[in-house]
This record gives structure tokens, C-alpha cells and sequence, in this order.
């Protein structure tokens, strides 16, 4: 089982993550979803497409765009649909 932690507490865990690039991309119903906030920001990625962000927020505490996940991705990065990924301080274990 690999999780995704911050500040101590589990905001991810699954057993089908997807690693690209080093990062792995957690389902998103794997995800917590009381701990995301939405985010204006958006990157491109050269062959994954457009990323969304996501501000991670527990207990009182927020990590600004520490979650990335790509709605609509390139034909080539298809495999991370629906998936999220962390970066930030996000501890990654399992």
C-alpha cells in the first residue's frame, strides 16, 4: 500500500498508484478529498498536457498547489486519468 501523507495525516492510500516521472499518481477516489482545495493554477506539460492544481489543507494548516492531476491528458499520458499526484513536502511511503 503506498500512502501520501502531510503534517502527519494520510491524504492518499492505494494500492494502484502509477508512477511517471518518479511521482506516483494515486486514484483519485483513493484521494481525501476534505483535505483538497480547488486552485486557479495550471502548468503545461510538454506531453501530459495541462495540469490543475489542488492546496492541500489540514488542520488550519495549507500547502499551496501540493497536488497536481491532468483532466485531460495527451494520448500518451492517458494512463494518469483520473489520477493525482503530490509534490510539496508530501511525504510518499510504501
Amino acid at each position: 500500500m503506498t500512502t501520501a501523507s502531510w503534517q502527519g495525516v494520510v491524504v492518499a492510500e492505494s494500492d494502484d498508484t502509477v508512477v511517471v516521472e518518479g511521482n506516483h499518481y494515486f486514484p483519485a477516489e483513493s484521494v481525501r478529498a476534505e483535505f483538497l482545495r480547488p486552485s486557479e493554477t495550471t502548468t503545461v506539460c510538454g506531453w501530459k498536457g495541462t495540469a490543475g492544481y489542488y492546496t492541500l489543507e489540514v488542520a488550519g494548516r495549507t500547502n499551496p498547489d501540493a497536488a497536481w492531476f491532468y483532466a485531460d491528458p495527451k494520448p500518451e499520458a492517458e494512463h494518469v486519468r483520473g489520477r493525482v499526484a503530490f509534490w510539496r513536502g508530501v511525504e510518499i511511503t510504501g
